[in-house]
């Protein structure tokens, strides 16, 4: 039985937290960068602009990007391996019994079929009643003479 303090959820099977490089900030420097200012502030600003972008600042950390990466492509199998035993919102998932989720599967083709059925046939619906209007538009059109016509002609 697995203990909840041995299941890292975060990372890797086995991977511990590595702190980065050791920290600039350690105590005999802060006190190093104030005696600075308090000397010549020149001095103490050039201790800290060099503290804060030394490579010894964690943000430096070459393998940075690679912990990133590797995290990343084992969060991505952990997800495929959640998506192959099915479920997880993106397939159906299982109720145990194999003959009940065919016949689950099969009413579900069977009703996204009939409903493209019916909106196939609500578009034929559409259109001819589009058409009928469009008929009885251009029948009404059709009767009344031009009147710009007539005048064009007596002018």
């Amino acid at each position: 039985m697995a203990n909840a303090a041995d299941y890292d959820r975060w990372g890797p099977p086995g991977a511990r937290y590595q702190p980065a490089l050791r920290s600039s900030w350690s105590p005999g420097w802060i006190l190093l960068t104030v005696a600075g200012f308090i000397v010549w502030w020149p001095i103490g600003l050039a201790l800290l602009f060099y503290t804060l972008w030394s490579r010894n600042m964690g943000c430096w950390d070459r393998d940075r990007f690679a912990n990133k990466m590797e995290r990343m492509q084992w969060k991505m199998e952990r997800m495929r391996n959640r998506m192959d035993r099915g479920g997880f919102g993106f397939g159906p998932p299982s109720s145990g019994n194999r003959a009940f989720d065919e016949y689950r599967m099969e009413t579900l083709r069977r009703l996204e079929e009939e409903q493209v059925q019916f909106k196939e046939f609500l578009e034929r619906l559409r259109h001819a009643k589009d058409k009928e209007e469009f008929d009885a538009f251009m029948a009404q059109h059709r009767t009344k003479p031009n009147p710009s016509a007539d005048n064009s002609a007596q002018g």
